[in-house]
């Protein structure tokens, strides 16, 4: 996964694709596809970055262009398997909610 806390983004507006996700037990692959995953993400057209958190709930977020890319990035084929295969293991649920990101602000630029 990104080391980096937050991605680096342009100013809006563009796409964030939020995967909210609650896991099975044990780790069954999924630390090496998750790392993969982002890793193939990163070379798709309209990529710009990635955010993730877990603790009981995992949160997931990245960030494209537009709505084109990242429509283009969910039906790769590896993604696809990946998807496959969190339905079937990893995941007891989940959620995926698409938004477009009409505002940005830091900590330290705070414009509301």
């Amino acid at each position: 996964m990104s080391k980096q806390p937050f991605a680096e983004t342009p100013p809006p507006p563009y796409v964030a694709v939020i995967f909210t996700s609650t896991r099975t037990d044990g780790d069954n692959g999924y630390a090496r596809m998750a790392e993969a995953i982002e890793e193939l993400a990163r070379e798709q057209p309209g990529y710009l970055g990635f955010e993730a958190a877990r603790e009981d709930i995992g949160i997931a977020v990245s960030y494209w262009t537009d709505q084109e890319a990242a429509r283009g990035w969910k039906q790769v084929a590896a993604h696809l398997v990946a998807q496959r295969r969190g339905r079937e293991t990893w995941y007891q649920d989940y959620r995926v909610r698409v938004a477009t990101v009409e505002r940005d602000y830091s900590m330290e630029s705070s414009q509301f």
